[in-house]
């Protein structure tokens, strides 16, 4: 195995160890990085002597004893809303061409000082207004689209060009693409991870969260990232500890909520078998199935538009006066469509995501989470614009993907997605599992049981 194929635990145990040095595991992802992004198009910027540099100094601080934890020499993409002082943030757009952070997110920030290492910045879609990342491909079929719109985090992550990565999601823009591309996405609570320095969708549906190849290495991100920050408004309050999950695959007494409504509707065969057997593998590891009925079902996609098409429109309403023309026209669309809406419209929005936040709230008094697909489909050909399910509705292919994802963005809840196996094509399927408000300890946990029951996982065979 090279030592970019490791997850972020191995290489981690490896160069506590010293078996491996940050340099070797850097020059590994970096060789691979070249290998394969050309084919791929995950990163729109490459750090790659700022990366090497940092695994002299990371190689050396641990040499002398100053070992910083886990991620410290681990090498990392961050999606390009991101900011990391010195390093331009683009939002994958021309209108930001040469735009150059100035400082560090509190993202940022907080991995640089755990360690981890910067390759570069991942390609989103466009301001992140998009659930397919045009610019990346698919890294188990470069036909195929790679999910947005955190598509280069997510793809690099797959491919081995980078050991994990940070995304963000606002309508399931992490656990899309982690689902379509076979690793795993976690969108943390509402307000758990600050949002300083990153780049705006849509501030009240908004998060960041990490990709990574196993649920352990969320955990471990996830500990750097979590805490609050005064400099974000909606930062919580709330004492964080260690996420990692113990080995147990015990999951006597808990309880797994299984969507009677909503999540099962227009999903496709293989996709439904596959996350069905997932939710029966959870119950052989003890623990107890309770049907569901999940709250408002018919409101959750307006609901979901309804707040983040103005907050968008909003945020580049200056733009969208004066360089108009810079925006890709599938992003300008919704961001016009955004200044169309009315104020009545938004606090209708407002007001039923307050009720859905009290159903979710009473949802979660008889289970301690729920288990779906992640995406209703797996990733689909690129160019193509529409799904027809087998009752004749036609669906566009963004509102496939972001359908599932929504409920979670709205209320503010806990959400990951992790392999559930493949298609007949050999394409991922992601089990989507969901919480209550900061409940990521009983996620990771019933995550990493999953988990532990699925081989192993590989890179794409695919993948050059």
């Amino acid at each position: 195995m090279q030592p970019y194929e490791l997850t972020l635990t191995a290489a981690a145990e490896a160069i506590h160890a010293r078996r491996l040095s940050p340099v070797e595991l850097v020059d590994s992802v970096l060789e691979r990085l070249e290998t394969v992004d050309g084919h791929l198009g995950a990163y729109v910027t490459v750090t790659a002597e700022r990366a090497r540099r940092a695994a002299r100094e990371a190689e050396h601080d641990i040499a002398h004893g100053r070992h910083r934890g886990p991620l410290h020499g681990i090498p990392m993409g961050v999606k390009d809303l991101i900011d990391v002082n010195g390093t331009p943030t683009t939002a994958s757009s021309r209108v930001r061409a040469g735009h150059r952070a100035s400082a560090d997110s509190t993202v940022a920030a907080r991995l640089d000082a755990a360690g981890a290492i910067l390759l570069g910045k991942t390609h989103t879609h466009e301001f992140a207004f998009g659930l397919t990342t045009p610019q990346t491909r698919n890294a188990w079929d470069r036909d195929r689209v790679a999910g947005g719109s955190s598509g280069g985090s997510a793809v690099a992550v797959a491919s081995g060009a980078a050991t994990f990565a940070l995304g963000t999601d606002t309508g399931g823009s992490i656990r899309v693409p982690a689902a379509l591309n076979g690793v795993v996405g976690l969108k943390p609570t509402y307000g758990l991870v600050p949002r300083h320095g990153v780049t705006s969708l849509s501030w009240s549906l908004d998060h960041v969260g990490p990709i990574t190849r196993t649920v352990e290495d969320a955990a471990l991100v996830l500990t750097a990232l979590a805490g609050h920050d005064p400099r974000d408004p909606a930062s919580l309050y709330v004492p964080v500890t260690g996420y990692r999950p113990d080995a147990s695959t015990d999951l006597t007494g808990l309880r797994v909520g299984v969507p009677r409504t909503y999540y099962f509707d227009h999903v496709h065969p293989e996709v439904e078998t596959a996350v069905r057997d997932a939710i029966a593998a959870l119950e052989s590891l003890g623990a107890r199935l309770v049907e569901v009925d999940i709250p408002m079902t018919r409101y959750i996609q307006a609901t979901q538009w309804g707040l983040m098409v103005p907050e968008a429109g909003a945020y580049h309403e200056r733009a969208l006066r004066t360089v108009p023309e810079l925006y890709q026209d599938d992003v300008r669309v919704l961001l016009e469509a955004g200044e169309l809406l009315g104020a009545g419209d938004y606090l209708r929005a407002q007001r039923s995501r307050t009720l859905m936040r009290a159903a979710w709230d009473r949802l979660f008094q008889d289970v301690d989470v729920i288990a779906a697909p992640s995406v209703p489909l797996t990733a689909a050909p690129a160019g193509q614009a529409d799904v027809t399910w087998p009752d004749g509705t036609v669906e566009s292919v963004s509102d496939a993907y972001v359908r599932l994802n929504a409920p979670a963005n709205i209320t503010g809840v806990p959400a990951l997605t992790v392999p559930a196996g493949h298609d007949a094509a050999g394409l991922p399927i992601g089990l989507q599992l969901l919480a209550r408000p900061l409940a990521e300890p009983t996620l990771l946990r019933v995550a990493h049981a999953h988990e532990r029951t699925r081989p192993t996982t590989r890179l794409p065979a695919s993948t050059p």
